[in-house]
């Protein structure tokens, strides 16, 4: 089914505020967004969002929100009749580098110097390529929690496109649960895995919430890993906590700096010792400890 691309520019600062509030009055949706540096000299980027249905609603939307930031921007339109999205934004971005790993597309499989650890992802409907602030927090808290605990066995809930469970299995060499409720999301995360070798530790699984027997059958974990949003975080602290080993941690993300303090609250109320805050272009990713 053919998408449509409704997109604008804007300066850096402006680039990075529409991103973050597109993303909290569209989360519901699920339309993908991107931003794309178009301008290099001049620091312009083009935001875009992918919508289906009713266009004129998003675009309505999409001015409203523009409107709320006291920002007027002219809206583009383009159709993209099946046409993989993901791709084409992978192109334009550059490599990441966040606690000893570079996150690169295949067109950049050289960028991995002398020491770090690459990882590929492949274009694919589902995120995480690192370059947004909660997916490159979570990488350096949990090469941080890894290298200091030592943990056996892994969780990686919401997994997207497996990038931090391919880097935990990179790194630690331990089994991963990667799971995410979007079967497309895990067909995507088990090529990545395949794609970086590491199989012999990931294991990808569609589920949803903790009811799954997956978790009963590989629980618990000394590490859990969840980069998703504030409020279903916040639903799960209960659950998490019945599936983390005594002196496990947790690494927490998808969470905008002014809902920090209420999910790290949820998880306190649980039994856990707040360890860490990691702030990255206006999004926290939490360590916490049980």
């Amino acid at each position: 089914m053919s998408q449509t691309r409704l997109y604008l520019t804007a300066g850096r600062g402006d680039a990075s505020r529409i991103f973050d509030a597109f993303e909290i009055e569209f989360e519901e949706d699920g339309f993908p967004i991107a931003v794309l540096e178009v301008d290099e000299e001049r620091d312009i980027q083009e935001v875009s969002l992918y919508a289906d249905g009713d266009i004129d609603e998003a675009e309505r939307r999409m001015r409203k929100v523009l409107t709320s930031l006291s920002l007027d921007k002219a809206i583009g339109r383009e159709t993209l009749p099946d046409v993989d999205w993901v791709a084409k934004s992978l192109e334009g971005l550059k490599p990441v580098r966040a606690g000893g790993f570079v996150v690169h597309g295949s067109h950049d499989r050289d960028e991995p110097r002398e020491g770090e650890m690459g990882i590929e992802i492949e274009a694919g409907l589902a995120f995480g390529t690192g370059h947004h602030g909660t997916t490159s927090g979570c990488l350096e808290l949990l090469a941080e929690v890894a290298r200091q605990e030592k943990p056996r066995n892994a969780l990686d809930l919401g997994t997207g496109s497996a990038v931090l469970a391919i880097a935990l299995a990179k790194l630690a060499h331990i089994p991963v649960l990667a799971t995410d409720i979007d079967p497309v999301a895990t067909e995507v995360a088990a090529g990545n895995v395949r794609l970086n070798e590491v199989s012999d530790y990931v294991e990808t699984e569609t589920a949803t919430g903790f009811d799954h027997p997956v978790f009963a059958a590989r629980g618990p974990f000394d590490l859990i890993i969840a980069n998703i949003l504030a409020g279903p975080l916040i639903e799960l602290a209960p659950s998490v906590a019945q599936h983390v080993t005594p002196g496990g941690s947790i690494v927490l993300s998808g969470i905008l700096e002014r809902q920090g303090d209420g999910v790290r609250s949820a998880y306190v109320g649980q039994g856990f010792t707040h360890v860490r805050t990691l702030l990255r272009e206006g999004w926290v990713t939490l360590h916490l400890k049980r």
